[in-house]
């Protein structure tokens, strides 16, 4: 019995399989019918098919079924497909660069600690060196105000024990912040700063998606300033969400900032391991 085949499209018309590619992170890959060109966040299995996530220069998210001849690689059709999985062929690494430890657990806290100057900086420090610090038993907290460090210093009576690292924003010489970090440093006090006037402006712009950080005029609210200046809503604790979520390991951060946070841990640490 002769066997027709189910396809009417003449054998002249029909299209040639677009060669299946990988949808690896970080692959960069043009969406055929939008245009939208974007790396490879990652790739879910939904209730409609396969889908993948990808992300433009600007840092902004797009959402595309994985359908056959669906993109444009290098200018070349192709159809994304799950990447495989596969055995890690390196160690994995934390926010901050270091080896993680798939086993570890995190340790009783020592007595030592580090203090920021305010909660955008905690949650900064928490965002990419919070690994590191909970296996080293580090606490961060934050201090209200520059101001307070003096009877911070004096309560918690530093020693060799207990050794107290502080990060100050803004600390360049010849200002208050940096007479009242002298008034306090000493052997088992370290007291470190960046040149910003904001913790914001220590995450690089690029990841942020903006071409640079604004200048503010003097006298007005730095960073209702930059809100303005951006286009952005005057919400400063939506901002700050935003700018944060951009962060997602050292590489987003300024090294002005990474070091001296380095330091700090360095410091804190160096009287000897933490409890179990």
């Amino acid at each position: 019995m002769r066997q027709y085949d189910p396809d009417l499209t003449p054998p002249w018309k029909r299209q040639a399989p677009a060669p299946e590619v990988p949808a690896d992170p970080d692959l960069v890959v043009e969406e055929v019918t939008t245009g939208f060109c974007g790396a490879v966040i990652r790739c879910e299995k939904t209730a409609e098919g396969a889908t993948v996530t990808l992300e433009d220069r600007f840092g902004k998210h797009r959402v595309f079924p994985m359908e056959p001849r669906g993109f444009l690689l290098e200018g070349r059709v192709v159809t994304l497909v799950r990447p495989r999985a596969a055995a890690p062929t390196a160690p994995r690494r934390t926010a901050s660069g270091s080896i993680a430890l798939p086993q570890a657990r995190a340790r009783v806290a020592r007595a030592g600690r580090i203090y920021v100057e305010g909660r955008h900086d905690a949650e900064l420090v928490e965002r990419v060196w919070g690994d590191d610090l909970r296996i080293e038993g580090v606490v961060v907290e934050y201090l209200e105000g520059i101001d307070d460090l003096p009877a911070i210093v004096r309560e918690f009576s530093p020693g060799p024990d207990a050794r107290l690292g502080v990060l100050v924003d803004h600390l360049v010489p010849g200002t208050k912040e940096s007479r009242i970090a002298a008034e306090v440093t000493g052997e088992h006090v370290l007291v470190v700063g960046h040149p910003y006037i904001d913790v914001w402006e220590a995450v690089k712009p690029s990841s942020v998606g903006i071409p640079a950080w604004p200048t503010v005029p003097r006298g007005q609210d730095w960073k209702t300033g930059v809100c303005r200046a951006l286009g952005w809503p005057g919400n400063t604790g939506a901002a700050w969400q935003r700018i944060l979520s951009s962060v997602r390991s050292y590489r987003d951060l300024e090294p002005a900032l990474l070091g001296r946070v380095e330091e700090l841990i360095d410091h804190v640490t160096v009287g000897g391991p933490a409890g179990p």
